[in-house]
């Protein structure tokens, strides 16, 4: 083996599989703890807490009135309510609406926190461990604004919309915890793996990363929606996730190329 072939292979032991997962949480948490990503928080927290406050302004008054409309077709909800007010306790339906209304109108200035962190706080990320960890990696990218801004937008959407048809199920146990679960975790993959990456990979070598670490990325997602069911959590996860995803991306397209590399060294080996 040539002295081109050990630097490329010398150049980071290559980790893989779950281990890959661990390292970018890894990474990741040490990342968040710069000063320059600790003042990032702000711009999605402020975003997510401003849309809060403006949809709760403009919807709470006609969502709870519509709330309490359905509420009076609903028996089985009449029925205990009836039944714990005979027995001298507070009406169901009292403390219920409201619930219901801000489990509907919190998640949406929650996704709107994402969509900002993918968009504008991403860049800002990708930046900061480009000079810092990942030098040398090129930006091979075409049209990565309107790609992330497309995808953050159809992913947001399908969400919002997933979240407010799945409700009625949130009746059944397990399902309140599962399925904003499984939601969350589709949000912060499909937005944050096209983000991460788009800037520094080709069109073919996202299609080549997204298909070898399908069940990483998805694993990746999974656990950032179960640190999402903490509350105290929803300050940093939209910069801490966007910080999972890029080391991991990152770090999978540094790979990609060096291996890349290594088999067109060892072609020009072979030939006579």
């Amino acid at each position: 083996m040539n002295n081109t072939n050990l630097a490329v292979r010398g150049s980071r032991p290559a980790v893989t599989g779950l281990a890959a997962v661990g390292v970018a949480f890894k990474r990741a948490l040490v990342s968040q703890c710069h000063p320059k990503m600790l003042a990032a928080l702000f711009l999605p927290f402020i975003i997510a807490l401003l849309g809060a406050i403006i949809l709760l302004w403009a919807f709470w008054a006609p969502l709870t009135a519509w709330l309490n409309a359905e509420a009076a077709n609903w028996e089985i909800i009449n029925q205990v309510d009836e039944w714990m007010l005979a027995l001298g306790l507070f009406s169901l339906k009292l403390y219920l609406v409201p619930l219901l209304a801000v489990a509907i109108l919190l998640p949406m200035s929650g996704i709107l926190g994402l969509v900002i962190a993918a968009v504008f706080v991403m860049p800002i990320v990708l930046r900061h461990l480009e000079k810092r960890e990942y030098q040398g990696i090129s930006r091979q990218g075409k049209y990565s604004t309107a790609v992330g801004a497309w995808n953050a937008i159809w992913v947001g959407t399908l969400f919002v919309l997933a979240w407010l048809v799945t409700m009625p199920l949130w009746l059944i146990p397990p399902l309140p915890l599962v399925l904003p679960v499984i939601l969350w975790a589709f949000a912060f993959t499909r937005m944050l793996r096209v983000d991460a990456i788009v800037e520094h990979a080709s069109h073919q070598e996202r299609r080549l990363i997204w298909k070898r670490h399908n069940r990483q990325l998805w694993l990746i997602g999974l656990g950032l929606a179960l640190i999402n069911l903490f509350p105290p959590a929803w300050l940093i996860l939209p910069v801490f996730s966007a910080l999972v995803f890029a080391h991991f991306s990152l770090e999978s397209l540094r790979q990609l190329r060096d291996q890349t590399i290594i088999d067109q060294v060892e072609l020009k080996r072979t030939r006579p």
